[in-house]
């Protein structure tokens, strides 16, 4: 049996950020721009990590980090997930969302290297609820999932359920706490002064 190719990591940066008032990659948690959290987390689980971003996405300076340009349009995660397969040079991809700064370099490691089962990605999930943002897409995903008229405006956990993936249950509900408007920034900060005090003592 051939042995599977390591996946490539790749943050997700290409959002809008509507909610956030622009670019949450720029945005600043406990004084560091918000991607670099799920950016250190990649980087320490997997060999090779990237960023995928459209060309007028506002990034802080990330240096030595690989950036990919998607396609200015459409407006959806679909295209980062499938244009991140497209550049991978025939490997599964590990994608996850910039707005997550608490998943664990454990975490990552753990669905990266899932058993797929014949699944075309191993997707994270809570109670049963899919969160695609956090998953590990084969390249067998990336021809249903290219966005076109028939997908693009489909909300993305429809479009990644057609495709079948095997789930992934993720149990500790703050490793997948999504930063998508200011009062999750407060929350997040919160929770990471907690964590720094637990760890102290």
């Amino acid at each position: 049996m051939a042995r599977r190719r390591p996946p490539i990591g790749v943050v997700l940066a290409g959002g809008p950020g509507r909610r956030m008032g622009g670019s949450k990659a720029m945005v600043r948690l406990a004084g560091r721009p918000l991607i670099v959290y799920p950016l250190e987390a990649l980087t320490m689980a997997l060999d090779d990590v990237a960023v995928i971003a459209k060309a007028d996405t506002l990034l802080p300076s990330l240096p030595g980090v690989t950036i990919w340009i998607e396609p200015p349009t459409p407006r959806h995660p679909l295209v980062g997930i499938a244009h991140a397969l497209a550049l991978a040079d025939h490997r599964p991809v590990l994608v996850c969302a910039a707005d997550l700064p608490f998943v664990t370099p454990e975490l990552i490691d753990r669905v990266a290297h899932a058993d797929p089962a014949g699944a075309p990605a191993v997707v994270a999930s809570l109670e049963g609820e899919m969160r695609p943002l956090l998953g590990c897409y084969q390249q067998a995903a990336s021809r249903p999932l290219a966005p076109d008229a028939a997908n693009v405006d489909t909300p993305l956990r429809e479009a990644v359920a057609a495709i079948g993936p095997r789930l992934f249950e993720v149990e500790d509900a703050e490793e997948l706490f999504e930063v998508n408007a200011p009062d999750d920034l407060l929350m997040a900060s919160a929770m990471l002064d907690r964590r720094r005090r637990v760890s102290r003592t």
